[in-house]
């Protein structure tokens, strides 16, 4: 709606223009297919699978809040790649990607920070603790809404991917510091189940809905990560038409 709006309001863009800019069949595929595998998950990990034998019904969180950061951490990876993919070419079209990511890699973030709270309140009895894991997830939060703020602050599109590229591969380094946290300190936070060596140790009956909300959670990114893309190159696109016509008149 917003694409159709800015480029139905710029009357120097072409039909065709107009066309490119619009969802492709992919992109509402990824999305009609998150709505369906996100209620399945859903479904699965609040109805259907048993609650966890010590936790009891509030384990149940773990089936948002897992899949969140693991998502989190696909999107700061895509940030990182195309942030290097930006200051090798000197593209707009990698940052358009980076910058996109970084905004649904905080997003996740943030969502895995309340999940994380409440569970933790429920668990260890605080809604906050300075635990390693839980400070390491707060900086990477930090980091990259830092990373959104110091783009706006650039004057123009190449400066601002410039300097948001590179706090992006700084950001990055916090991702292996945080996942290797409760291994590396003594935490109270629970060792990794799941990316572990030896495999999961967590009850194949609670895998599923884990695994079905982590596809879900993917099919999102993708469907949030094509629309905001578009979205950014439809900006440029106007921007640069519109310093084309203010050079003309």
């Amino acid at each position: 709606m917003e694409a159709r709006t800015v480029v139905s309001s710029a009357p120097w863009v072409s039909e065709e223009g107009r066309g490119r800019f619009r969802s492709s069949a992919t992109t509402k595929a990824f999305g009609a297919a998150a709505v369906i595998v996100l209620a399945t998950g859903l479904t699965l990990g609040l109805l259907v699978v048993p609650p966890d034998a010590v936790q009891g019904q509030v384990q149940r969180i773990m089936y948002l809040h897992v899949p969140s950061i693991v998502t989190a951490y696909l999107a700061f990876a895509v940030v990182f790649c195309f942030s290097i993919l930006y200051l090798w070419k000197r593209e707009l079209r990698f940052d358009a990607v980076a910058v996109s990511s970084a905004e649904i890699g905080v997003v996740l973030t943030g969502i895995t920070l309340a999940t994380g709270s409440i569970w933790g309140k429920s668990t260890w009895g605080v809604w906050w603790t300075w635990d390693a894991r839980l400070t390491l997830t707060a900086i990477l939060f930090t980091i990259y809404v830092g990373y959104l703020m110091l783009r706006t602050f650039a004057e123009e599109p190449q400066a601002a991917a410039r300097y948001g590229a590179v706090l992006a591969l700084i950001g990055f380094l916090d991702i292996p510091l945080n996942h290797m946290a409760v291994q590396w300190w003594r935490t109270l936070h629970q060792p990794s189940s799941i990316l572990r060596p030896g495999g999961p140790s967590v009850a194949p009956v609670l895998l599923l809905p884990l695994g079905v909300m982590f596809l879900g959670l993917v099919l999102l990114y993708l469907y949030l990560l094509s629309e905001r893309v578009r979205l950014e190159r439809l900006r440029h696109q106007t921007a640069d038409l519109r310093l084309k016509r203010g050079r003309r008149g």
